[in-house]
């Protein structure tokens, strides 16, 4: 699990990897990632925005940004929690993912929450030793 809080908005990530969706021997691999939100501060907010940047274990990178977050925008009143799971393919057998959610309170004031870093791991990767 990895965990990172920015401005009192906890953001937790646990990925997955998905054997059964993934094709090896075809360069195609997927991950499910589940995260929590959640408002440990004193404030409402609503998650407007996500930037994801996604990078292969060959430096490819990916960007996906868009309204909210699978087709919800969660309003967290403050102790409230939003979880959901996602999932992202990949044409290595690892990578890393890391990004941010864009925040804005009741009064209109927006601010990025930073995801944390976390890492695509499968059984497929070949490790070396420097």
């Amino acid at each position: 699990m990895y965990s990172q809080t920015t401005r009192s908005i906890r953001i937790s990530v646990k990925p997955t990897f998905l054997e059964d969706q993934s094709s090896p021997a075809e360069h195609h691999f997927v991950w499910a990632y589940h995260v929590r939100i959640e408002n440990t501060g004193g404030e409402t907010v609503q998650l407007r925005n996500r930037h994801w940047r996604i990078t292969d274990r060959f430096g490819r990178v990916q960007e996906v940004q868009g309204a909210g977050v699978v087709g919800e925008q969660p309003v967290l009143e403050p102790g409230e929690s939003f979880e959901y799971t996602s999932g992202t393919p990949l044409t290595a057998p690892s990578g890393i993912m890391s990004g941010s959610y864009q925040m804005e309170t009741a009064r209109g004031e927006k601010f990025d929450v930073t995801i944390p870093a976390f890492s695509l791991d499968s059984p497929h990767e070949t490790v070396q030793l420097n």
